[in-house]
């Protein structure tokens, strides 16, 4: 694995841990936006290993993670899909307004546990 990978997975791992921490702090929002931003990194990760090049943008990666694991059995539906639906959370947490737009706990306790399967499927594809 690329250093470049290597560190992006890392900081995927990180991000998934402050989810935890965050979420048993009673704060949703923020802790979907890290599970999100969990996911991202690792995809960053999966990008950087397979095309030697970096995504620059939130959509970049979207689309280069999809592209890249489309034919991967590995990587199933739901993980395929989970970076777009869970930027949607991650907007919410980052702009949203008034408590319409609170995350429910039960939508961040799930984002956390496919961004764990996500973080867990690019560690065994990359290793």
């Amino acid at each position: 694995m690329t250093p470049e990978a290597a560190g992006h997975l890392e900081k995927a791992r990180h991000c998934l841990t402050r989810a935890r921490v965050i979420l048993a702090a009673e704060v949703p929002d923020v802790a979907a936006r890290e599970a999100y931003l969990a996911a991202f990194h690792a995809a960053q990760a999966l990008i950087a290993e397979r095309t030697g090049k970096a995504a620059k943008t939130h959509k970049g990666v979207h689309v280069q993670f999809a592209r890249l694991t489309r034919q991967e059995p590995r990587v199933d539906l739901q993980l395929r899909q989970f970076l777009p639906q869970s930027y949607d959370i991650k907007s919410i947490a980052d702009y949203g307004l008034g408590s319409s737009d609170d995350v429910p706990v039960a939508q961040a306790v799930a984002a956390i546990e496919t961004a764990a399967r996500f973080v867990e499927c690019i560690g065994d594809l990359l290793a």
